[in-house]
């Protein structure tokens, strides 16, 4: 690991790299949001018909 120096942070490439979204991330959100939208169509058309 980096020394830490108060004034500033310094990482490492793998520590600065563990944020990072791949395409798996983006099909999960889509999938995710799409099917919450589904759910709620079926729900407004049931009880708001």
């Amino acid at each position: 690991m980096a020394p830490k120096d108060p004034s500033r942070v310094v990482e490492t490439a793998t520590e600065v790299r563990q944020g990072e979204r791949g395409p798996s991330v983006l099909a999960l959100m889509m999938a995710s949001t799409g099917l919450a939208i589904l759910i709620l169509g079926v729900i407004w058309f049931v009880w708001f018909r």
